[in-house]
C-alpha cells in the first residue's frame, strides 16, 4: 500500500488547469515528493483529451502514478487503470461482522505543525492545539480543528466526506480544501483575515465565515 494524492479534474479542463495554476502558484510544493492518482470519473476524456491532460500535468511537474474512474479503454503509453482505491489506513479485508469494523479515530497535535512538515490522517479528525506555520500541510479524512492561526494549507473531507469542516483561531491559509473543492489565498478575499473562522462546503462550493 502506498500513500497518493487524488485529482480530479473538472470539465472544461482548461479552465480546471487554469485553477490548478493558482493553486501552484501559491504553493508550489504542493505536490512535491507526492504520487497523484488521476480521478476521471467526471472528465470523461478521449484518449488524445486524456494525453494532452497528462502532458499539460507533466509540465507541471505532477507524477502520475495511474488513473482510475475512466470508462473507456488506456492507451498502453499512458499510466496505467487502477481499481478498488482506498483511502490509506483501510484494510483490504472485508470485515467480518459489524462488531470488527474499525472506528472512526481523531488525531491531536500538542503543540504547532512547523514548515515543511504534512499531518496526514485520513481516519478521521485532526485537531491541532496550535498553529499550522505557512509551508506546513493537514490533511483529514474528517473535520480540521486548529486552536491558533492557520497559515499553511489545510484539506478536510479527503476521504470524500462533503460534511467536514474546518475551524480555526485565525484565519490566514495559504490553501483550503473540502472534499474535492479547493480555494488559494487569492480566492479567499482579506476580510475574514485573521479572525475566527469556519469553512465547509455547500452546493458544490466551499463557503466561509466567521465563528460567533
Amino acid at each position: 500500500m502506498f500513500r497518493a494524492v487524488s485529482l480530479a479534474p473538472q470539465a472544461p479542463a482548461a479552465e480546471w488547469l487554469v485553477l490548478l495554476d493558482g493553486a501552484l502558484k501559491r504553493s508550489p510544493t504542493l505536490f512535491d515528493d507526492k504520487a497523484v492518482i488521476l480521478d476521471l470519473a467526471d472528465l470523461q476524456p478521449s484518449a488524445t483529451e486524456l494525453e494532452s491532460l497528462i502532458a499539460e500535468l507533466t509540465t507541471r511537474r505532477l507524477r502520475i502514478l495511474g488513473i482510475e474512474g475512466l470508462d473507456a479503454a488506456l492507451p498502453s503509453n499512458l499510466p496505467p487503470r487502477l481499481v478498488g482505491g482506498r483511502p490509506h489506513g483501510d484494510t483490504l479485508e472485508a470485515p467480518a461482522g459489524p462488531e470488527d469494523k474499525p472506528g472512526v479515530s481523531s488525531l491531536t497535535i500538542e503543540g504547532s505543525v512547523r514548515s515543511g512538515q504534512s499531518i496526514v490522517h485520513p481516519e478521521g479528525d485532526v485537531t491541532v492545539m496550535g498553529s499550522v506555520s505557512s509551508g506546513a500541510e493537514i490533511l483529514a479524512g474528517g473535520s480540521i480543528h486548529v486552536y491558533g492561526a492557520l497559515r499553511g494549507r489545510a484539506i478536510a473531507g479527503a476521504a470524500r466526506n462533503p460534511r467536514a469542516r474546518i475551524y480555526c483561531r485565525k484565519f490566514e491559509p495559504e490553501l483550503l480544501g473540502i472534499d474535492r473543492l479547493v480555494r488559494t489565498a487569492e480566492d479567499m478575499g482579506t476580510h475574514l483575515r485573521g479572525q475566527a473562522v469556519q469553512i465547509w462546503s455547500d452546493g458544490g462550493a466551499i463557503k466561509i465565515a466567521a465563528l460567533g
